[in-house]
């Protein structure tokens, strides 16, 4: 065994994770559009359900003595490959002493850690996915920042119109940046239907509940995650993690143990090693610190592609 120092901490493991939840509540939408999904091997090859299976029309009839109709199609196979990421925080023995009066900065360093992992994670999750060419893509009618003649309802319907005429599915999600958000309470077209159901709503702050019953769907996954785009040393220059240029109608899992589920996709975490997020800490005696490591093993899976549908040219 290798000799080592460092110390699992499920304290603030559970910290960390406690966190990832708040930022996720924060914007971070990633564990919302690809659902962790818990393995016990870091890699493996998996089955996945053909779009013809799920659209296939067969004669049910049975005749006495003779035996029922059955499928006879055959399993797909994808695999995944969980990876190991992770960010550390030293924390010196000075400055532990110095802020101790102001606030635990074991916590700080946990919480920082755990950031720099989710907004990694998060861009992976965007790359993946929104970003991702192989997904079925088309541009809207009107940008929806052209509030006088944009119609969003239209630009989603002929997506919805996609899944079911495609392969057979409901979407149930639309995920975009909160600055679509904004524009969408903006559109005359949007109002002009809302204000029948929804007499008090106003213009530009239009709220989730009302956004779902405009769209039909039952969820809208809403990012504010940012982050500086600027080299290291340079003026800070915010950017947004999801693009405010497109949304991705989906059909997203409900988050179960059931990889028969026809959705867009999984993080794949790893089990074994880590968990969904990993906290540990060891000495570091030439710089006199304790060093706070959080780390997973995962890998952000598009399962089926046809479950994402993209709608680009939102923003002019």
């Amino acid at each position: 065994m290798v000799a080592t120092n460092t110390i699992f901490r499920p304290e603030l493991g559970v910290l960390a994770y406690e966190y990832s939840l708040t930022a996720a509540r924060a914007g971070f939408i990633g564990s919302l559009v690809l659902p962790p999904f818990e393995v016990d091997l870091q890699a493996a090859q998996y089955p996945v359900i053909p779009t013809s299976a799920m659209l296939e029309m067969q004669d049910t009839t049975r005749a006495p003595r003779s035996a029922y109709a059955r499928g006879d199609y055959e399993f797909d196979s994808k695999g995944y490959y969980c990876r190991e990421y992770g960010w550390e925080e030293p924390l010196d023995d000075v400055e532990s002493h110095l802020y101790k009066r102001f606030f635990d900065a074991e916590v700080v360093a946990t919480q920082r850690a755990t950031l720099m992992v989710l907004r990694a994670q998060e861009k992976r999750v965007v790359d993946a996915t929104i970003n991702n060419s192989s997904l079925n893509s088309a541009a809207v009618g009107r940008a929806w920042t052209s509030y006088a003649d944009a119609d969003p309802l239209a630009d989603i319907n002929k997506a919805k119109d996609f899944f079911r005429f495609s392969v057979g599915l409901t979407p149930n999600a639309l995920v975009l940046d909160v600055d679509i958000l904004r524009h969408v309470s903006m559109c005359d077209a949007v109002m002009d239907r809302i204000k029948y159901s929804a007499p008090g709503a106003l213009r530009g702050e239009l709220t989730l509940e009302q956004l779902k019953a405009y769209f039909g769907v039952p969820n809208i996954f809403v990012s504010n995650a940012v982050y500086d785009a600027a080299a290291k040393g340079a003026k800070a220059k915010v950017a947004t993690i999801w693009p405010r240029d497109r949304v991705m109608l989906a059909c997203v899992s409900s988050g179960g143990q059931d990889l028969r589920e026809p959705c867009l996709g999984r993080t794949f975490v790893w089990n074994e090693d880590s968990g969904q997020l990993s906290a540990e800490s060891y000495r570091e005696e030439q710089t006199r610190s304790t060093i706070y490591r959080v780390r997973q093993y995962t890998d952000e899976c598009v399962q089926f592609a046809g479950a994402g549908y993209v709608l680009t040219g939102v923003t002019a």
